[in-house]
């Protein structure tokens, strides 16, 4: 497994946009210098160094990195069945980008209407505090995708959920952003899960936000985490916007001393190793839909599909 250091400051999450839909047509062999912007990111900056990235550009998925989820029964009352099959590697011909591509589709398969991908870096890539991002091109989700950029603890196995913590960096299509289509594309969650479950209830913090601007607008954004001893906060387009505000922030401030039976501060369960995923769900409680019937994101334009494109990963990480 890759670990990362562990006495690191988190930095700012980020998400910058890179335009596709302007792109012209492209041609039968189109340049790819010319057509691709570049995978920079934000870069190393602030004190930060690249320790870990996957720019997605292979023909196969890294196995050294990733795990492909095979899930008949998900969670969240979700309707999808995560198959391999779902999971590819391939170029966005919007514009030429080389990806990795999480597509959902209305189809039957082991009982269930529709299948989609997962993948993550648990026991592969895990690391304490810093920054993280991804640029994403997100489909369309009114009404019913719930598509994600997300971390959880390391340990989740041998702690369970939410006991491991979970750190939602990006999550559209959640119900409350179903007014009207133009405000779905601009509704967006960040969220933090962690504790234990007392009553059947457990402590976290979701924030919704609704943008000035839509980020499925069928161009990449690259969304970035900033993670330290003190907080958690994630940002959009920073490359563009550098003195935007957080969408979403929370101390997460460590007790002293630590208490030797675990409570539900949220000091206590972010200052481990988190591990990577990205997934494209359909239905279930956050977009507050559980009928294939009544997914709209699946219609007869998309050829009842849609699909997540993942252009690159990167961590960064502060010397000590």
């Amino acid at each position: 497994m890759i670990k990362f250091k562990s006495n690191i400051i988190l930095a700012a999450m980020i998400v910058f946009t890179v335009s596709c839909s302007i792109q012209p047509e492209p041609s039968p062999d189109p340049d790819p210098e010319q057509i691709a912007p570049d995978q920079n990111g934000s870069g190393e900056n602030d004190g930060y160094s690249l320790v870990w990235e996957d720019l997605f550009d292979a023909e196969t998925l890294n196995e050294e990195y990733w795990n492909v989820e095979v899930v008949s029964r998900p969670a969240n009352s979700e309707l999808q069945y995560y198959r391999k099959e779902n999971v590819s590697m391939g170029t966005d011909s919007s514009c030429w980008r080389k990806c990795l591509i999480l597509t959902a589709k209305k189809e039957d398969y082991g009982g269930r209407h529709c299948t989609s991908g997962r993948v993550n870096t648990k026991g592969k890539v895990a690391y304490k505090h810093g920054k993280v991002e991804a640029m994403i091109r997100f489909p369309k989700t009114y009404k019913g995708l719930w598509p994600a950029f997300w971390m959880m603890g390391n340990d989740y196995s041998q702690v369970g959920w939410p006991r491991c913590g979970e750190i939602d960096i990006v999550e559209m299509g959640n119900s409350g952003g179903f007014q009207t289509v133009d405000k779905s594309e601009r509704f967006l969650n960040g969220a933090l899960h962690w504790g234990y479950y007392v009553d059947g209830n457990y402590p976290n913090y979701g924030k919704s936000s609704t943008y000035s601007y839509s980020v499925q607008d069928g161009n990449y954004h690259l969304f970035t985490l900033l993670w330290d001893e003190n907080s958690v906060k994630m940002y959009i387009d920073l490359d563009k916007y550098p003195d935007a505000k957080a969408y979403y922030s929370m101390d997460i401030t460590a007790p002293d001393p630590m208490p030797v039976e675990p409570t539900w501060d949220a000091g206590e369960y972010f200052h481990k190793d988190f591990f990577i995923l990205f997934n494209l769900a359909v239905g279930g409680h956050f977009p507050g839909i559980t009928d294939i019937d009544a997914i709209t994101a699946f219609n007869e334009e998309n050829n009842y599909e849609a699909k997540m494109y993942i252009d690159y990963v990167k961590v960064y990480q502060k010397a000590d």
